[in-house]
Parts: C-alpha cells; structure tokens; sequence
C-alpha cells in the first residue's frame, strides 16, 4: 500500500489552522506529521499551545497532541521532514510572500489560504471545480523560482465561494453584470462568541478588503494563461456588498445576475444540476457528489441548516426567480471555513497529487 504523503500546516495554531487538522485526522491521502506557528508557539506540543483556544467542535486529534510546534520561520527544519504544506500564518502580506517562496525553494509545494499571491501571475488560484487548468502556469513559477518541484498555489477569498461555482455554469449565456451581497460568518474574521461579543444581536456592513475581492478575484478564477501568467477577465462586470453578520459558520451570497442570451429558469435549474467539476469526475476524497444542490423550498438554503452540505465542501441555491431591473436572482451558501478555507484547499492538494504536481520526496 502507497504510504500517506506527510504533510506540515504551517500557520497551524490559528482558527484556519485548526480546520486544517480536524479536516486531516482521517484523510486517506495525507497525514500531519508537523505543525509550525509563531515564536511564541515553538517548543510546545500542539495541545500545549492551542490549550484554552481551541475552536473545533470536535476534540484535538490524539495523533497531533502530541506534535512539537517548530517555528514557521524555520523553513528548511520545516520542509526537511514533510512532502508538502498548506500555509495558514498570519503575517503581513510581505513577509507570507517571502516566506512561502522560500518554502517552495527547497523543493516544498505551498497550498496557501493566504492572500499574498493571489494575484501574482504565475501562481494559480483555484476552485478545483471551476479553474483547474490554471495549475498548467506552475511549470512557469517553478523555473523563476529555481526549483523542480516546489512551488505555490493558492486559493480564493471564501466570500466567492459562495456564488461564483454557480454563476459558473451559466457562463455559455453570456453572464453581463452581477450584484452580490454576501453574508459573511465571524468564524471568516477567525473568531467566535465568546472571542467577539460585540457581534451577538448585531450587523457590521463592513468587512475590510472583502468588497474589493469579491469584485476582482471571480475575474481572475474566470482568467486565461498568457505569455505572463494568468491574466483576468475584463467582464462580466461585478459589483459587491459585504456585511458580517451573528452567525458561527457559512457565507450566505444574494445575487442578481444579466445574461447577453437570457436563459429560461429551466435551462439555470438543469445547469446546476448537471454540472460537474475535475474532482468529481476524478472521485477526489473532498469532492462533494452533487457540487451544487438546489432547495425549491422558498426559505432555502439557511445558513444553520445547509452549510455542512457535502460535509461543508457542497454549494447550496435556492430561490432562483425573475428580477425587475437584473434577468434573475438567487440565494446560495458555502461553508466558509471548510469549502471556503481549509476544505478548499485540502482538495486542491488532492487534484494537484492526482494530476502529478505533489508526491513524496
């Protein structure tokens, strides 16, 4: 039997950390065998340091309690004894950019949930279902970096998550403008409660930089390879509201969309149900079967209810209906801290192990 790849979470203390480890406990592909966090974190087993602020619902996995946390600046200690690493620290965009280029210079792949490269061009960033193609420019990254094997990928914001994989169907008819206003769970600012008890009984209609990403990343996803790396869309045109509202998990998106060739309701309706990514086909351990599930019920999809759908990596829709200025609108739902964060990128290695870009050393 072909051994588990070894896999470290660099960044492994904080919430989207955490998903990271409850995620892997039982992953037939990858094992932890090395968690790595902040000076302050070093030295300590994992249960040790993320004693008392431990945000899973389940209990810490007894095969990493028992991990030495190494300093995240530790690079080659790091990469020396793992194949791979997804990268979760919070740092300044800066200094993540150096340091995930100097992980992917000893040879290390890097599955980011970081912004930092987001938009660099020759850095893929994917929704496995929707972009996979886009992995073709790591072969460009890795000969600037000097490297054969190492390299960075890196996933998007979890507020698109929520309406871009079903926007992305209905692109064969001419997708023009959309309006989205996401609905964003605090658990995406990397709190709880009882961290932030100014949220219970509230709404803030602002969330830094999330407006912004909202409108530009879905362009970049929708993006095509060039002599330089990929390069955006120029439509259709986007324009986004972002507001965090008292829910623990789940990114709930309602959009209104026009089409050059308007659809029927039906024709939207039988898209969804149709389609089908890269890891589906593949049968990739994460990849939810359906992807995208409609709820006819008018009060579907609900945050509390739907989110976990496809063991929180599915896209929950429902009320797709006419509009008087847009041609339809909707409502969806994707988990932000699964499908969104960690879970994302947890199938994005398990697409990049099955297409050959990650192995063992």
């Amino acid at each position: 039997m072909t051994r588990r790849l070894k896999v470290g979470i660099v960044g492994g203390t904080g919430m989207v950390g955490q998903r990271f480890v409850a995620l892997l406990e039982h992953h037939p592909w990858f094992e932890v065998v090395g968690i790595s966090a902040s000076a302050g974190s070093a030295g300590k087993t994992y249960a040790e340091a993320v004693s008392g602020r431990w945000k899973m619902t389940t209990p810490i996995p007894a095969s990493v309690a028992g991990i030495v946390v190494k300093n995240a600046s530790d690079v080659e200690g790091v990469a020396g004894e793992v194949d791979f690493i997804f990268c979760a620290v919070d740092m300044k965009k800066d200094e993540i950019r150096v340091l995930e280029e100097a992980y992917a210079k000893t040879g290390t792949p890097v599955i980011s949930n970081n912004s930092a490269h987001r938009w660099t061009p020759d850095v893929p960033m994917v929704i496995p279902e929707i972009n996979p193609e886009h992995n073709a420019v790591i072969e460009r990254q890795q000969k600037r970096l000097g490297t054969s094997r190492g390299f960075i990928t890196v996933k998007p914001n979890c507020s698109i998550q929520s309406y871009v994989p079903a926007l992305h169907p209905l692109r064969e008819f001419g997708i023009e403008k959309i309006v989205a206003c996401t609905y964003q769970a605090i658990s995406g600012a990397g709190k709880n409660f009882a961290d932030w008890p100014e949220m219970v009984d509230n709404v803030i209609p602002y969330i830094g930089g999330e407006e912004e990403k909202s409108e530009q990343e879905p362009l970049r996803i929708w993006g095509t390879i060039s002599s330089s790396g990929i390069v955006k869309a120029t439509s259709p045109l986007i324009t986004a509201q972002c507001i965090r509202v008292p829910v623990t998990d789940g990114h709930l998106a309602a959009t209104f969309v026009s089409f050059l060739s308007k659809p029927s309701k039906d024709e939207i309706l039988a898209r969804w149900k149709a389609f089908e990514g890269l890891p589906q086909k593949l049968s990739l351990p994460s990849a939810p079967k359906p992807f995208i599930t409609y709820f006819e019920e008018d009060n579907r999809p609900q945050t509390k209810l739907d989110r976990d759908q496809g063991n929180g990596m599915g896209i929950t829709v429902g009320r797709l209906r006419p509009d008087t200025m847009f041609d339809y609108k909707f409502v969806s739902l994707s988990h932000n801290t699964i499908r969104g964060a960690a879970g994302g990128a947890v199938l994005m290695a398990e697409l990049l192990k099955g297409e050959g870009y990650i192995s063992a050393k």
